[in-house]
């Protein structure tokens, strides 16, 4: 049996009012996902356990099958395990944005999407410039990067700057013990930011960092111990990367793959060939319905969506047309809502299709057609899809 997880990143939302009261999900052309419906059945998973934060971080530790009560301990440990970067007992890792301040505002939580290229100079600026024994910046991808600070205190309230686009960042500030350190980096990194060269080119400068999701290092027990699953997983996301090596997937990197609209979907599709071609698991995620919800732009996450049900769920559907044994399932990590541009915790979506499947007499994949079905834990769906027992 070849098993295939598909994930749209926050594609689940609200009614809009522009769409008639439909969701975007709904509104968007998705024949594939559909597809998986008719073939299959549709529930809901409930992946963001009360207390927890609905990021992608613990959404995703859910999808793949992980208690994430039990497991999650912050996000910047789950990137330092995508990128290499050991935690000594002591340390402690958080995720670390570019940003762009303005007027009082967080007026982009991405610094305009830098690349990747614009962006790692600046994080080996910022160590040259602030780096010690005791505190490390480590370069990663696009605006997403790590800072590493040893003996800090538990304890640190810290808000995703996702969550605050468009609104006063000065009331969002770090809180708890530890607070005057993160305070003291991000004052002494606006000037460094301000002389790079390279910043001062672009159009969108990245103004100033801002760490949160700080964890101490993590570890799970892999896929293969739990199901006896050798697998991968592609996204151009290093959380989602540092999740699969957590769980003992192999990153397979894709070209091109920005984590954006337009992405090397045809490089996932030949990644994910190749993995199946050499073993039982792959974990195939798009970032660009997320990233668009953040923005608030409701055309553009109804062409992500659709970008993801054309270019991924199709074309992986056609590929499973011509094997035998093959299951798969597609949903969202969490929803992420154009109204608030942040995530939600509430249920979502999924659709299951392939050998061991009843199909219950759906044909649609969205929220409306599975708001029926009882809520499940996000392990227990994990399972049954590994398992068949539909």
């Amino acid at each position: 049996m070849k098993y295939v997880f598909l994930v749209g990143d926050g594609m689940a939302d609200d009614p809009q009012p522009a769409l008639g009261g439909k969701t975007p999900l709904e509104a968007a052309h998705t024949p594939s996902m559909d597809r998986i419906a008719e073939r299959g059945r549709i529930g809901r998973i409930l992946t963001v356990p009360p207390g927890l934060p609905p990021g992608s971080d613990v959404a995703n530790l859910s999808l793949m099958g992980y208690d994430a009560a039990a497991n999650y301990q912050g996000r910047g440990p789950i990137e330092a395990a995508s990128i290499g970067v050991p935690l000594g007992p002591d340390d402690t890792a958080f995720r670390c944005n570019l940003v762009t301040l303005g007027g009082g505002l967080m007026a982009d939580y991405s610094a305009g999407h830098i690349k990747t290229e614009e962006s790692q100079p600046m994080l080996r600026e910022l160590q040259g410039a602030l780096g010690t024994g005791r505190i490390r910046f480590v370069p990663g991808i696009s605006y997403r990067h790590l800072l590493i600070i040893k003996d800090f205190p538990a304890g640190l309230d810290c808000t995703p700057p996702h969550d605050i686009s468009g609104q006063e960042w000065g009331p969002h500030l770090p809180k708890g013990p530890g607070r005057d350190i993160i305070l003291d980096l991000m004052e002494k990194a606006r000037p460094v930011l301000a002389s790079s060269e390279i910043n001062r080119r672009r159009s969108v400068p990245a103004t100033d960092i801002w760490p949160w999701g700080q964890g101490r290092a993590m570890k799970l027990e892999t896929l293969e111990q739990r199901f006896g699953l050798k697998g991968s997983v592609i996204s151009a996301v290093d959380l989602v990367r540092g999740l699969g090596v957590l769980a003992g997937l192999k990153v397979r990197l894709v070209p091109g793959a920005t984590g954006y609209l337009g992405t090397n979907y045809a490089g996932k599709i030949e990644a994910a060939k190749t993995a199946l071609a050499e073993e039982d698991f792959v974990y195939l995620h798009v970032e660009a319905p997320d990233e668009t919800s953040h923005e608030g732009d409701l055309a553009k996450k109804i062409q992500a969506i659709e970008e993801f049900d054309r270019n991924i769920v199709g074309e992986m559907l056609a590929w499973a047309d011509g094997v035998r044994d093959v299951r798969i399932i597609v949903a969202p990590d969490h929803e992420t809502k154009l109204a608030t541009k942040t995530h939600a915790g509430g249920p979502i979506p999924y659709a299951v299709c392939g050998p061991g499947v009843a199909r219950d007499g759906g044909a649609i994949y969205s929220e409306r057609a599975a708001a029926t079905a009882p809520v499940e834990t996000a392990a227990s769906v994990f399972e049954r899809f590994i398992r068949g027992t539909w």
